[in-house]
């Protein structure tokens, strides 16, 4: 499918984060023509360095834009001539701020403003990340396998930054179903994010749970539990529900098989990756854990994605940050 699509031409916001520089990646490697977004063009050298180094020598095929979600300079030039729309890009914070609104206006406008453009431009289809935050925080029923129908409830108390990815999701589909017109649009969910870093380009999942376990940062294990990703795969789900026909209109959670505490991640590390572990203390678990069941069959069946262990996302985490820093 892919090779039908080659020389399309893809618009990747946000792409010195995490994600998108993987995603922006993937697309080169398979000869589609993308344009990126930066709030800043001086960040331009650290975009190419992590593509130098994941095997990308020739950079005709890619563009830079200087753009802020918050602001409606440049995205007409940015989205113009694309094809489709990636939207990744989106304020993670280290910790919630004073006003939730500082993440929830930005997160909601960015979206639309971003959807309003890519319909005006005649773009076929966004894919906009979400987050298994904007699915799974409203149900504590223990034996409940969370799914693509379930969704947070955005009216209760919760930490900003889920309910700022709860809203703007809601506010892209009311979106599309009211001013639309046509525009295609398919959404990505993934629980935390790993995987190898390029380019020295982190998240704050590596910082928290990959390099605070190994560097001795953490002294117990919260109660949660989390879904384990590989970002690899989110990049390769991003660009299979791009071009999926049955994806337009359509969610899809990204995550591997099965939930992991910190205690689990920092066993893993202990027992596969000894040589990085000296630091790490005993994590003692506060309180019972509840594990989450997620389920991620729509999207191998629909999309035909499939995703690596969580053990060897979270491994090739650890081992790239021992590479790189």
């Amino acid at each position: 499918m892919e090779n039908t699509q080659a020389n399309k031409t893809v618009l990747v916001t946000g792409g010195t984060g995490f994600l998108g520089i993987h995603i922006i990646l993937q697309l080169l490697h398979q000869d589609f023509n993308v344009k990126t977004t930066l709030r800043s063009l001086s960040k331009k050298d650290v975009i190419i360095k992590a593509l130098q180094q994941g095997g990308i020598e020739d950079f005709s095929n890619l563009s830079f834009y200087e753009a802020n979600l918050t602001e409606d300079k440049n995205w007409d030039e940015a989205v113009k001539n694309c094809d489709y729309v990636l939207h990744v890009a989106s304020p993670f914070p280290a910790k919630d701020p004073k006003d939730e609104n500082e993440l929830i206006i930005p997160a909601r406008d960015g979206a639309l403003r971003l959807l309003k453009v890519s319909r005006d431009a005649g773009v076929k289809r966004v894919v906009l990340t979400s987050s298994f935050a904007a699915v799974g925080y409203s149900i504590n029923n223990e034996n409940h396998i969370f799914t693509e129908e379930d969704w947070t409830d955005s009216n209760v108390e919760l930490p900003a930054y889920i309910k700022s990815k709860t809203i703007a999701e809601q506010s892209a589909w009311e979106f599309i179903e009211k001013q639309g017109h046509g525009l295609e649009l398919s959404v990505i969910n993934p629980v935390g994010i790993f995987g190898p870093v390029i380019g020295g380009i982190t998240s704050a999942s590596l910082d928290v749970a990959v390099s605070g376990i190994l560097k001795g940062n953490l002294e117990y294990t919260p109660t949660f539990t989390m879904g384990v990703v590989d970002v690899r795969d989110v990049a390769d789900i991003h660009i299979k529900a791009m071009l999926h026909p049955q994806a337009n209109g359509e969610r899809f959670i990204a995550t591997s098989e099965g939930v992991m505490s910190f205690y689990d991640v920092a066993e893993l590390f202990k027992k596969e990756r000894p040589q990085y572990t000296s630091a790490i203390k005993i994590l003692e678990p506060i309180g019972r854990e509840f594990y989450k069941e997620i389920s991620n069959n729509k999207a191998r069946t629909i999309l035909h994605w499939n995703p690596r262990s969580r053990e060897e996302a979270l491994l090739a985490s650890a081992d790239s940050l021992n590479e790189n820093f």
